[in-house]
């Protein structure tokens, strides 16, 4: 990681050379020499950096002259933000004083120009000083550089193109999520989990399981192939996940059983007593499955409340646990022949699991062999060294693999870590610092990407660039890692980014620590000096010094000393602490759940010019953003959400020409956004969920736009014709509109306008009708026609994939919906006052989800929705990715007319696996025709409809109410 700080270090010293001739500030004549003799002398010490990484994990002294190095330039870096700093207040308040008046210039210059003259002298004087001790400190290093050895390595002249060499050109996602050797395993566990005791065993209405063994094992892997077993799904009313990590949280985990069920969902609540207690009502006599994977806590006293809350549930209801140690599975009450040691794999099953990941060719069978041995039968450390192994296409490469000394390093060997420290040591420099910070992060703990990101940004982790390229590089980093099998448990958005969340394994996670312990252990115990201040602990000065970031979740700190000024991520709650205005190196600032008057202290917050991130979410008595916000001119990330209070945004707000993302979801009272916001030229996302705001004209200049959350259009409302030229938006937008009859055609044609048709980055598009209270009845003609004809007009991109549409009064659907050419994967249709029919849904090649909910006046569903009729061939297939339907709430619903002998040759839903049949009283069978042309179906849900449930029986009983279909005629 010192290659990639000393990088920064010296990339700013040139910088800061050209800033200082060109400035009005100036240190000491002839100082731009002396900071481009420091850059070449720091560039000089990168040419034997890679030998110096290398030799660190065995060799202390080496360890301790990097440790050095890297704190230099750490402390480098910061006089020269220091310095940068004052040049940047000096421009600002340069520029403050142009727009004072004449006369209350020649007032403030009679009055203060002595001090200032003196302060501005004395810090320039100050910042000289620290230069000439950096300097020397320099020296001393590169004098013992010669000490040791070190071979010289070759670097890129170019910093382009050596970025280029590690940056992974694919951007598709590899999946390594198959599993090899753990068959026997899933058999043995689940019988386990469905064995029957007997009335006779100990505590027989619950049974705890524990599956055991050493990190990179794949417990959890093995539980997850045991909770989505076939033979498990049927067999137990409840299944729950809980993640539970370390520390060991009753109130958190007896939440998270509750959230997993998802019925009848309570506020949060802290207090211990309510949360079990309305754990019991949910799982009272019902047979359930509980996973709780990674437990720590050898601690009964913490278990047993919980234990005796999860008591109630039925009969044969089994907890499985997923620990590293044995203590804790028979603390947690799991009996000896229940508790499950997991082995290793096979040396077969090990390589099989490498050689998928690495894609090898048969010529290198024999040396990845040999390499598959060295994981030990870890499957975390195959699987890691075939993502290694996937990047390296000669033979060469992987016998350089196979023979590294990493394998034998005693420290790294104990901690099962070769695997990953040969991953790593293939990393770029920038790579590494990304990773190794991922150890700040709580293991086992949901990350957002875009969050890691900008934590990346404000620490300078991230190669330099203009204008996206910061972003993009970041999340190339993150791309790069995650192919790398470094993250676990990505998840997506569907929107826009492919990944948007992961966890970081346990195993994964001590070894980004092992790095930075590595990197801060002898620093701290030789360099660092014990803390005497009265606020901040040795912990939190520690924890600034290792990774120049603060976070205290739910904690507020009083005052800001000067032992953690050189803070670059800060994140706190409750309230500013005073002296905030030191932090100049800060570049990520969040500040939640405040409940103190905050607009004085945001002026305050507006003199940290270097921020790039600015968080104040739930804010309860922020009601306005103070003009100084223009201050902030590299800020790119502002979010305001759920500021409830806040009723005005600044037109000072438009002159942030760095903003990327502004986020005002959950602003209630804010009512309209600035006439400027035009001139955020940089601005990409823009988070308006939740927010009553009326969007002005003038946002149909940012062509750049990538992310609208919400626009709300129609009468009275803003024109959806200013969406013309938003080409480029991207993910879900929620577009309501308000009909007025009196704006008929002025309606059809701003609908018209928009030209959704040419956005075809648009994914997920939810359309909701409203109407004005004053309005003609909805079922009038003219209403009817209006409502048709506007959404005839918002004909969306056939690469739209999720459509969503509310309280729609037309009596039939637009044509354009059940286009073949449409790659739509889910449709919602939602309380429609009209409509008697469905449109011909069947059509839709790629359709996997339907939910048809309050469709008022439909009475028949017929073969049309199948999308066949008399005319079709043989080979129409219906329906043929459809998995899910849902139709409910169609309280006139009589009939589902069955397809007809002719249509018997059809291929009819083949994937269908689940069908919903919700509060449809009138309705009195199912089409047994049709549903038995559907293979896959497993689940019929008939709930609220007694006609269907008197017919074909208890939908509770052991036999699915599908099954007897077969037996009626």
């Amino acid at each position: 990681m010192a290659d990639a700080i000393i990088l920064s270090v010296a990339e700013q010293l040139i910088n800061i050379a050209k800033e200082h001739i060109e400035s009005e500030i100036q240190l000491v004549r002839g100082v731009e020499k002396e900071l481009l003799n420091l850059s070449d002398k720091l560039k000089g010490i990168r040419n034997v950096l890679d030998d110096a990484e290398r030799r660190r994990y065995k060799d202390k002294g080496v360890n301790d002259w990097v440790l050095r190095l890297e704190q230099t330039s750490y402390e480098m870096e910061d006089v020269l933000e220091e310095w940068s700093y004052a040049i940047l207040q000096h421009k600002m308040e340069h520029d403050a004083s142009d727009q004072v008046t004449a006369n209350d210039k020649v007032l403030i210059s009679c009055l203060l120009p002595s001090c200032l003259c003196f302060k501005n002298h004395v810090s320039r004087r100050d910042i000289a000083m620290k230069i000439q001790n950096l300097k020397a400190q320099l020296d001393e290093i590169l004098k013992e550089k010669n000490h040791y050895g070190f071979v010289m390595s070759q670097l890129a002249s170019d910093p382009s193109s050596e970025l280029a060499s590690w940056r992974v050109q694919s951007t598709s996602q590899f999946d390594s999520s198959e599993v090899q050797g753990r068959n026997r395993d899933t058999d043995i566990v689940v019988s386990k989990v469905m064995a029957n005791y007997g009335s006779n065993r100990e505590n027989s209405s619950i049974r705890i399981l524990s599956i055991v063994g050493a990190g990179g094992l794949g417990k959890t892997t093995l539980a997850q192939l045991v909770f989505n077993d076939s033979r498990v799904k049927d067999f137990f009313d409840l299944k729950i996940w809980v993640c539970v990590s370390n520390p060991f949280d009753v109130v958190k985990i007896a939440q998270g059983i509750i959230d997993s069920i998802g019925k009848g969902r309570i506020r949060k609540s802290n207090q211990l007593e309510a949360t079990l207690t309305r754990l019991i009502e949910l799982i009272s006599g019902k047979r359930f499955l509980l996973v709780l994977d990674d437990v720590w806590t050898e601690e009964h006293e913490k278990w047993e409340p919980l234990k005796n809350a999860l008591k109630c549930g039925g009969a044969r209801s089994t907890i499985l646990v997923t620990t590293r140690n044995e203590k804790v599975a028979k603390m947690m009450g799991t009996m000896n022949y229940d508790i499950y040691g997991l082995g290793l794999l096979s040396k077969e099953e090990c390589w099989l699991l490498l050689d998928y990941i690495a894609l090898s060719r048969k010529e290198f069978e024999d040396v990845g062999r040999k390499i598959a041995l060295k994981c030990n039968g870890l499957p975390l450390a195959a699987k890691t060294m075939g993502s290694l192994l996937r990047f390296k296409d000669t033979i060469d490469e992987w016998e350089n693999v196979l023979n590294s000394e990493v394998w034998e390093l005693k420290e790294v060997k104990e901690k099962l870590f070769p695997h990953l420290l040969l991953s790593y040591n293939e990393l770029s420099p920038m790579h590494k610092r990304c990773f190794s910070y991922c150890a700040f992060f709580p293991k086992d703990e949901k990350i957002l990407m875009e969050e890691v990101i900008r934590r990346w940004m404000a620490l300078g982790y991230l190669d330099s660039g203009a204008g996206d390229s910061l972003e993009l590089t970041g999340r190339d980093c993150f791309k790069n890692l995650a192919m790398r099998s470094l993250f676990q448990d990505l998840e997506e958005d569907g929107q826009i980014e492919p990944l948007s969340s992961f966890k970081i394994h346990d195993i994964v996670h001590e070894f980004a620590q092992f790095l930075r312990n590595i990197d801060s252990r002898n620093m701290e115990a030789s360099k660092m000096k014990k803390t005497t201040c009265q606020v901040c602990s040795h912990f939190i000065v520690s924890r600034v010094k290792t990774y120049r970031s603060l976070i205290l979740d739910k904690r507020s700190l009083p005052s800001i000393c000067d032992c953690i000024s050189s803070l670059r991520v800060l994140g706190l709650w409750y309230r500013i602490p005073r002296g905030i205005e030191k932090l100049i190196h800060l570049k990520w600032l969040s500040i939640d759940h405040c409940t103190f008057p905050i607009e004085e202290d945001l002026k305050t917050i507006c003199k940290l010019y270097y921020l790039q991130t600015l968080s104040l979410r739930s804010c309860i008595q922020l009601q306005e953003i103070p003009r100084e916000i223009e201050n902030l001119i590299h800020l790119r990330h502002l979010d305001l959400s759920n500021n409830q209070e806040l009723k005005k945004l600044a037109d000072s707000i438009c002159g942030l020409l760095e903003l990327r993302t502004l986020v005002i979801e959950g602003c209630i009272n804010l009512c309209c956004l600035p006439q400027g916001i035009h001139r955020l030229i940089n601005l990409k996302h823009l988070h308006n969920m939740y927010s009553v705001i009326e969007l002005p004209q003038t946002l149909a200049n940012l062509t750049g736009l990538r992310r609208l959350s919400e626009f709300n259009g129609g009468s009275g409302g803003s024109k959806m014709g200013w969406l013309k030229n938003l080409n480029l938006l991207t993910g879900s937008l929620d577009l309501k509109i308000v009909l007025d009859e009196d704006d008929r055609e002025e309606l059809v044609e701003d609908a018209r306008e928009a030209e959704f048709k040419v956005k075809k980055h648009i994914q997920s598009l939810r359309v909701e009708f409203l109407y004005e209270s004053t309005s003609t009845s909805s079922s009038s003609s003219s209403m009817i026609q209006m409502a048709e004809g506007v959404l005839e007009a918002l004909e969306p991109h056939p690469n739209l994939k999720h459509l969503s549409i509310f309280f729609y009064d037309g009596t039939k659907l637009p044509d354009w919906i059940s286009s073949p050419l449409n790659q739509l994967r889910s449709i919602a249709l939602t309380s429609f006052r009209n409509t008697s029919s469905l449109p011909p849904l069947g059509k839709l090649p790629f359709l996997e989800e339907i939910n048809v909910d309050h469709i008022d006046r439909l009475e028949v569903v017929g073969p049309q929705l199948l999308g066949i009729g008399d005319e079709c061939g043989i080979n129409v297939a219906a329906f043929p990715n459809l998995k899910k339907m849902m139709i409910k709430g169609c309280e006139n619903w009589k009939e589902w007319e069955d397809i007809s002998a002719a249509h018997e040759d059809l291929i009819i839903m083949p994937c269908l696996t689940e069908l919903a049949i919700r509060f449809c009283s009138e309705l009195t069978a199912l089409p047994h025709r049709l549903l038995r042309k559907a293979p896959s179906l497993e689940v019929v849900d008939i709930a609220g409809s007694e006609l269907l449930e008197q017919r074909y029986g208890d939908v509770h009983a052991s036999a699915s109410p599908w099954k007897t279909i077969f037996q009626h005629d």
